[in-house]
């Protein structure tokens, strides 16, 4: 396969009113599918969320990632992505979520890290034109001097690859410990009671809004691969909320590796 680059595309970006956790795992899967079937150009998602979430990748036991007992007395939704990688905790207005839906072309001959480090090269560029000296961690982070920012997957699907990134723009670290089992195994591991050891949002790094700091990753995107605004097709949205009826929301889907 010939290797494409950011500008042989039309990029199009969606940028949605708020919608349900499964809603979001269903759209992921669809969007992915219409870019690799040729019926929708490479796009740039933001997600805004209508409800707290935890998301666990494809392969994680939920067991072994979540408090589930105490997710449903946060009031906390758990889902299961398409993509592997680990546990993100959601709350909205504390967390920047964005998917990019791109043909297989766009990373053709690169190794996993390579395709990591590329397809967020856009995003570390916008955190540095906001003051934040940011770098790509392998396998699947993105972090700074202050601790980590975020975390992303990765899928391929019929001809496309999906690459999202959950970043943390603030975060309640006594809710995320009291949900996540394996936050609470890494902080005792390294001796200490602080999430925010390892994790450092965006919010105290800029002490922006965060509307300006998507504002300032979409401009970054927009002047170095170009960008047109777009929506979701009254067909893909369709499909996806049928989608999270039938999967997303199955419990079967969420035990899948129990």
């Amino acid at each position: 396969m010939k290797r494409t680059a950011w500008h042989d595309h039309g990029w199009q970006l969606i940028h949605a009113a708020p919608q349900s956790p499964t809603l979001h795992m269903a759209l992921d899967e669809v969007l992915t599918h219409e870019v690799g079937a040729g019926r929708r150009p490479p796009t740039l998602r933001l997600w805004e969320w209508a409800a707290p979430a935890v998301v666990i990748g494809r392969f994680q036991s939920l067991r072994n990632e979540v408090d589930m007992a105490a997710a449903r007395r946060h009031g906390i939704e758990v889902v299961r992505r398409i993509s592997g990688g680990g546990a993100m905790f959601i709350e909205p207005g504390n967390t920047i979520t964005y998917s990019i839906y791109a043909p297989l072309s766009l990373i053709a001959g690169l190794s996993f890290q390579q395709a990591y480090a590329f397809m967020d090269a856009w995003v570390i560029e916008a955190l540095g034109e906001l003051g934040i000296k940011a770098w790509y961690q392998p396998l699947n982070d993105i972090t700074s001097e202050g601790g980590k920012i975020a975390g992303a997957a990765q899928a391929h699907r019929g001809g496309a690859v999906l690459h999202h990134v959950t970043m943390a723009y603030d975060i309640d670290a006594a809710k995320m410990l009291d949900v996540l089992r394996i936050g609470r195994e890494k902080l005792s591991d390294k001796g200490t009671t602080s999430a925010a050891k390892r994790v450092d949002p965006l919010r105290s790094q800029t002490g922006l809004p965060r509307e300006a700091v998507i504002a300032r990753m979409v401009a970054t995107f927009r002047r170095l691969h170009g960008l047109a605004d777009g929506n979701l097709r009254a067909d893909e949205l369709a499909q996806a909320k049928a989608l999270a009826r039938t999967k997303f929301g199955n419990p079967a889907w969420l035990a899948d590796v129990a």
